[in-house]
């Protein structure tokens, strides 16, 4: 059994049911995901013709015992503080919502599951890239 952390592209391939995270997921003891992610897959859907089908998804995703939903607490915004000055002293910004999220992961000490390889930037992350 694991414990993984989502970003929002990882969640979006979820759910729509790509085999290698589902995969990931329905043998991890523990799903985090943080409130960053949520708040960039409410304003996906806001903008989309599907808003309520993937409201009623996420949901039943948030309700499944294993999920927990990370808030942003002073350990992630110190690490997230970290992770944008080292990023800044090599030169290698990130999005900052990403940076949130990869702080997220990091706080609860559980490997990113993404899609987006620039998270490589991160060594200390583990992140699990899943794209081709």
């Amino acid at each position: 059994m694991s414990r993984y952390c989502l970003d929002t592209v990882a969640y979006s391939y979820f759910a729509r049911g790509e085999p290698r995270i589902t995969a990931l997921l329905d043998s991890a003891e523990w799903v985090g995901i943080s409130v960053i992610a949520l708040g960039e897959l409410f304003a996906g859907f806001e903008g989309g013709k599907l808003r309520l089908k993937n409201l009623a998804e996420l949901n039943e995703f948030l309700s499944a015992p294993v999920v927990e939903v990370l808030p942003v607490d002073r350990r992630t915004a110190e690490l997230f503080g970290a992770l944008v000055a080292d990023l800044r002293r090599r030169g290698r910004p990130l999005p900052s919502n990403d940076i949130w999220i990869a702080a997220a992961s990091l706080r609860h000490s559980a490997p990113l599951l993404t899609w987006d390889a620039h998270f490589r930037e991160i060594p200390v992350l583990g992140a699990i890239i899943l794209h081709t």
